[in-house]
């Protein structure tokens, strides 16, 4: 069985002291038994967060990392110096990342190298804008992403990817994809995983939905058999609300 794993993406909001007052919150209440609760702030977050998770189930995800160990990348950061700070998880390839940065399918691949090199988990982000999505060319984008995404990693490496379908014309605009349309998009994602690799690897990664997930539909995606949790920006920011992602996720 996949353990179901919701993570909020607090994407460039939320000072130390905010984030200090955020887990006093849901510290306690996010904890969900058979739920990995996943918190992924800014970087000046994070020395906060690690501190503030230390005996709790709830784990701490950084938002990007460069692809090298170390060099000259002014304003860059790596994946030493996440571990350092005891950073679980990491978000690579967002689609804000790939629109806004530039970063493309090598740049990803090369950064979940780095997670790995460091013992961080990474999420990968694949997902297909609008124009793809009416032109058919969902799974055709997802698959080019997921086989770039994997590229040089064992299959033992494989298994520990989550992966994150976020179809971009979802993520922020209060609209989403449906349940069902989500699990087809999501069942063909693992079935280029297992054409990677083979079924016993696919069964183990475990792949989100997002894009506009709110506690109010979280059930309904996962009741789906191959969703195994969400990737959520909006809705986990206020306390309330990623406390009752994590209960919809059981």
């Amino acid at each position: 069985m996949r353990t179901p794993i919701i993570a909020g993406n607090w994407k460039m909001f939320k000072t130390a002291a905010e984030a200090n007052a955020f887990f006093a919150e849901v510290k306690g209440k996010a904890e969900v038994e058979g739920v990995e609760s996943v918190i992924c702030g800014p970087f000046t977050t994070l020395p906060a967060l690690t501190e503030a998770a230390k005996g709790t189930a709830i784990a701490i995800g950084a938002q990007n990392v460069h692809f090298a160990d170390n060099g000259a990348y002014t304003g860059e950061i790596s994946g030493g110096m996440l571990q350092e700070l005891g950073v679980s998880y990491v978000i690579i390839g967002h689609s804000e990342r790939r629109a806004y940065f530039a970063e493309t399918d090598e740049i990803v691949n090369q950064k979940v190298h780095a997670a790995f090199r460091h013992e961080l988990k990474p999420i990968v982000c694949v997902g297909e804008q609008l124009e793809e999505r009416e032109a058919g060319k969902t799974k055709d984008i997802c698959t080019t992403q997921t086989t770039a995404a994997f590229a040089g990693l064992s299959a033992e490496q494989a298994a520990q990817v989550v992966i994150a379908y976020e179809p971009i014309w979802a993520i922020g605009t209060g609209k989403s994809s449906t349940a069902a349309d989500a699990e087809d998009v999501i069942a063909a994602i693992r079935e280029v995983v297992a054409g990677l690799y083979d079924q016993a690897t696919a069964d183990a990664v475990r792949i989100q939905y997002g894009g506009s997930v709110k506690p109010a539909n979280i059930a309904e995606y996962m009741s789906q058999p191959n969703i195994d949790g969400a990737l959520v920006g909006g809705a986990s920011l206020e306390p309330a609300s990623y406390i009752a992602l994590i209960e919809g996720a059981k």
